[in-house]
């Protein structure tokens, strides 16, 4: 099994988000989380299924504007967005059928 891609610290603006023209899942959370590694392997394996969802994972914490404006307040919260609107969101998810539900919302290729 590959590693896992790291929160990524480099956030993209909220006006960056807004514009994405497809489907985008923002995973907010932090490396060092344990809520948020005990669901990477249930984030990932939904997501194999979905390779035309960009999945971003967002580092998030005090003074990140990303997430604040999207009023993050748990790890790990993952944000599906259609076209720069919040289609669903889920919150320290514990299922891979339910995060698959929240993809197949956004996912217009499968």
């Amino acid at each position: 099994m590959l590693p896992t891609e790291n929160y990524r610290s480099d956030a993209p603006s909220r006006d960056e988000v807004d514009r994405v023209a497809g489907a985008v899942v923002l995973d907010f959370g932090t490396d060092w989380c344990g809520h948020c590694q005990a669901a990477q392997p249930l984030v990932d394996a939904a997501c194999a299924g979905f390779p035309q969802v960009r999945h971003l994972k967002i580092e998030d914490g005090k003074g990140r504007p990303l997430g604040r404006s999207f009023k993050v307040t748990l790890w790990p919260t993952l944000i599906f967005l259609d076209a720069g609107v919040e289609v669903a969101r889920l919150v320290r998810p514990a299922d891979a059928d339910v995060i698959r539900q929240a993809l197949a919302r956004i996912d217009h290729g499968n």
